[in-house]
């Protein structure tokens, strides 16, 4: 009897210690899907660390670049289509989970697939906002569409909703990157791109809440304020789409607006994620943040308080594109390191965590699936 006892009482910590690994593992597959990382390489086997980053820190999502910042290089992850087709595979074997394949395919300027390297020529979204012809967008948006399918591209961070509101904006403007100053042609633009994405089963993401077309810097670069040139049409866009039902992500900006928060970012601002854009606006979907490794953010915050404060605000998945001022090859082991931190010393909860992994999850039930 004694025997049977002491057996007992020593299965018993072996059953709670199996527990708790079994918990801490499903609290880093969770804390992984919260994550969108950039890397290098034409192959998955280009970048050593990201292996790793994908089968044990269960990272949710990469995001891919024909141009390499930080070392002025134009090898990147883009050669040609087959060479796109063939990484996406490799990357998508790799995971557990299906990993979120992300691409900015604006068109016009911003366009990481580009004619020189095998891929059609596209149209701005300003030339497109010009003409406001539904047959017009219909076939740019469905040509964009068909191209990221073909090549296993599963979302791209388009359309953007900025309003145009002011030409000489060095990031928006100037790089025709918003349909209109009037919210009606861009809403009715994005509708049109967002249904045409759809019929191809690539997920949209718009951009830049809570609007960036009044900046008059650029966010990768610097502190951008836009407290004294915005204005609540900037939200009209989002209004108006979610309000007929879109249910797809939507990315922050990293704009600093005293008028909506007098301290952070609109990215680190629960006043913004939370306050305007869920509970105003009656978004349920999922929310990245822009770059997290932009000036706007790094240069002022360090990379703790940072994801802090995104987590905190309500930001499901972080962004680190490792294209800024500098490449971390670490990132994807930091950020989850720095969450799982904020967890266990209950700055974060457990079912903060557990709200962005439902709502990825829910996302990630549509991938490579047709909408219509």
């Amino acid at each position: 009897m004694k025997k049977l006892l002491l057996i007992l009482l020593l299965l018993v910590p072996l059953q709670r210690a199996s527990a708790a690994r079994r918990h801490a593992d499903s609290l880093s597959v969770k804390i992984g899907q919260m994550l969108m990382i950039g890397f290098r390489g034409l192959d998955a086997g280009g970048e050593p660390r990201l292996a790793d980053d994908i089968r044990k820190r269960h990272i949710g999502g990469v995001v891919l670049f024909d141009y390499d910042l930080p070392s002025a290089s134009p090898v990147r992850n883009i050669e040609s289509p087959e060479q796109v087709k063939r990484l996406v595979g490799e990357l998508q074997m790799m995971a557990s989970i299906p990993l979120f394949v992300a691409i900015d395919q604006e068109g016009g300027r911003i366009c990481r697939l580009k004619p020189a390297r095998g891929f059609p020529p596209s149209v701005s979204a300003k030339h497109i906002g010009k003409l406001d012809n539904p047959d017009s967008t219909r076939q740019a948006a469905g040509s964009t569409a068909a191209l990221l399918r073909s090549l296993k591209i599963n979302m791209d961070f388009a359309p953007v909703v900025d309003l145009d509101t002011n030409p000489e904006n060095p990031v928006i403007g100037k790089l025709e990157r918003s349909f209109s100053d009037n919210p009606d042609v861009v809403t009715r633009q994005a509708k049109i791109f967002v249904e045409r994405f759809h019929a191809a089963g690539v997920i949209p993401v718009l951009k830049h809440f809570p609007g960036h077309g009044s900046s008059t810097k650029d966010t990768h670069k610097d502190f951008t304020d836009v407290t004294s040139t915005w204005s609540k049409t900037e939200l009209e866009p989002y209004r108006n789409l979610v309000r007929e039902g879109y249910d797809d992500p939507v990315m922050t900006a990293h704009v600093f607006n005293a008028r909506l928060d007098s301290i952070n970012p609109a990215t680190l601002s629960k006043a913004v994620v939370d306050g305007v854009l869920r509970k105003q606006i009656g978004f349920r979907g999922v929310v990245f943040s822009d770059d997290m490794q932009m000036k706007a953010i790094s240069g002022r915050y360090g990379l703790d308080a940072a994801i802090r404060l995104a987590v905190e605000a309500g930001v499901d998945i972080l962004v680190f594109g490792n294209n800024a001022a500098a490449y971390d090859p670490q990132i994807a082991e930091k950020a989850s390191g720095i969450i799982r931190n904020l967890v266990e010393q209950g700055i974060v909860s457990r079912e903060r965590i557990e709200r962005s992994y439902r709502r990825i999850m829910k996302l990630k039930q549509r991938l490579n699936r047709p909408r219509e």
